[in-house]
């Protein structure tokens, strides 16, 4: 049961950080134009810090998920935090990769994008309540501390193989970091954009049928 638990927070911790998002974007950027020392560093930090994100999230999973407006207050802050992102990095595509970095850059920024992670909140609300009602897991102490140590496994493993994957195709295509930099700020400004329409749309949705009940009736 322990060796389950730990197996299936690396699994679903490991297909969370697939899709493209702030962090494996970061990680990507700063493997391009501070090198795989440097993403591994941040890497270290940001899977330290993801022990203790899943672990209260999986405490709070049953408050958080009573919070009405929780998906609202998400969204927003992830489109002011893609937007922000998307700035730093498009105002940052023309400078020449530094050859020189603070010993603990990385790890402090790690440590801080672990503690800004809005995304993995719904993530784990929705995945960590499916694992406990179904009995898949316990959800004693023990059996989410196991589980927690799962998940910042496999955010290690995934993230790891982001940064192997940006590493050869730097190598492979000969790319310049100005070329990467704008692609990942697109990137950025992208999912800024997906989270705006979102909740715009989301917000004239129910107007619409209102109005269409109202006629119908």
């Amino acid at each position: 049961m322990i060796f389950l638990t730990f197996f299936l927070g690396l699994i679903a911790n490991f297909i969370g950080y697939i899709p493209p998002g702030n962090i494996n974007l970061t990680l990507i950027r700063i493997t391009i134009n501070r090198g795989f020392s440097q993403a591994i560093q941040f890497i270290v930090a940001f899977s330290c810090v993801e022990f203790f994100f899943t672990f209260f999230i999986m405490q709070a999973a049953k408050w958080l998920s009573a919070q009405v407006r929780l998906d609202v207050v998400i969204d927003w802050v992830m489109a002011a935090l893609f937007l922000t992102l998307g700035i730093i990095t498009w105002l940052s595509r023309k400078k020449p990769p530094e050859t020189k970095y603070s010993e603990h850059e990385s790890i402090k920024y790690g440590i801080l994008l672990g503690f800004v992670n809005p995304m993995q909140i719904p993530f784990w609300i929705i995945t960590g309540t499916y694992l406990i009602t179904h009995e898949w897991i316990l959800d004693g102490m023990l059996a989410l501390v196991i589980f927690s140590i799962g998940s910042a496994a496999g955010a290690f493993l995934c993230l790891f193989l982001y940064a192997r994957f940006a590493q050869y195709i730097q190598s492979k295509f000969a790319l310049s970091t100005k070329v990467i930099n704008t692609a990942i700020a697109i990137l950025f400004f992208a999912l800024a954009g997906y989270h705006v329409v979102k909740r715009i749309y989301l917000a004239i949705e129910p107007k619409e049928n209102k109005i269409i009940a109202h006629r119908d009736s």
